[in-house]
């Protein structure tokens, strides 16, 4: 199968997964007890206001009529109007994707120079300390959950040694102006992703280096560097680079979890506001968000692993 008809047929398959994700959200959220109009009423409310406040946001009808009438909108690019604020979703999912945008970019970028390097010398000096050493500290750093590891971070190097702020309270919307707010939670969204990014990079170098290619290669006469980043790396980097798609699916879980415990304003901690005040409109308009990522890096992937390593060809 050809690369454009295999994008074609999973394109195609990722509008049904993005449909299905949100479907399941809604009527996840359509079970929880209360809704918007309760929320917004406040504490002993009257049940005329919480009458006249479900009329006010259309929860009157029915919740299909109201799922249907929201997916002919999503077909017009309209996300609907959220039912706390009662502006555009879309505006609403603006002001905070900024921030997580920085986040999960910014420690991707961070995560796969960081784990090539450290699985190509672990790779180099195969059963030597340093590759001893890595899978140690990456067991054990994996095996840290990042609600944990964030807190542990927090009490050390912000309220213990104090070099570090502890939140991005008072940090503003552009979270680039003060830095040093960043660096704590880059650290806790990277480590998991370096130490599984770097042992994979480490076993597909030792597989490349046993291949017939790269032996030819190095009886050339071809320098070991060349060897590594024409002819071994390439190669390893493919299965690499599908396990980085599952690592940026999983960033948007951690993002979540992360933007709760520093208080940076992105689009986890509006995700976390919406379902408090039962604003379905908004967890939609994550949930298609969320869910149209992690199909378009599921495909870049795909695509990336197929000209990485077209020996392998394209799963069918």
């Amino acid at each position: 199968m050809s690369p454009a008809r295999y994008a074609l047929r999973r394109l195609v398959l990722g509008l049904l997964q993005v449909l299905t994700a949100a479907s399941a959200v809604y009527a996840l959220t359509e079970a929880l007890p209360g809704d918007a109009a309760v929320v917004r009423a406040g504490d002993n409310p009257d049940p005329a206001r919480i009458a006249a406040l479900r009329d006010e946001l259309g929860l009157n009808v029915s919740a299909f009529d109201r799922f249907t009438g929201w997916l002919a909108g999503i077909a017009h690019g309209d996300l609907g109007t959220s039912l706390a604020s009662g502006r555009p979703v879309a505006q609403e999912l603006a002001r905070g994707l900024a921030p997580t945008a920085l986040l999960a970019f910014g420690t991707l970028a961070l995560v796969v120079p960081v784990a090539v390097l450290l699985g190509a010398a672990a790779a180099a000096r195969e059963r030597g300390l340093l590759d001893r050493g890595l899978t140690v500290v990456g067991v054990a750093l994996y095996s840290v959950p990042e609600f944990a590891l964030a807190v542990v971070l927090v009490a050390v190097f912000a309220l213990h040694l104090g070099w570090l702020p502890a939140t991005a309270v008072g940090a503003g919307a552009d979270l680039t102006a003060e830095p040093a707010v960043l660096v704590l939670p880059f650290v806790v969204l990277a480590i998991r992703p370096v130490c599984s990014l770097a042992r994979l990079v480490r076993v597909g170098l030792l597989d490349a280096y046993s291949s017939e290619h790269v032996r030819h290669a190095r009886r050339l006469g071809l320098s070991s560097r060349r060897v590594l980043w024409r002819h071994a790396l390439p190669g390893a980097l493919a299965p690499a680079a599908q396990h980085l798609a599952r690592t940026a699916d999983w960033l948007l879980g951690g993002v979540v979890v992360v933007e709760a415990v520093f208080v940076v304003p992105g689009l986890g901690t509006a995700l976390v506001d919406a379902v408090a005040a039962r604003d379905v409109a908004v967890v939609q308009g994550l949930a298609v968000v969320f869910a149209a990522t992690t199909v378009a890096v599921n495909l870049l992937a795909d695509l990336a692993a197929f000209r990485l390593a077209p020996r392998a060809g394209v799963a069918t």
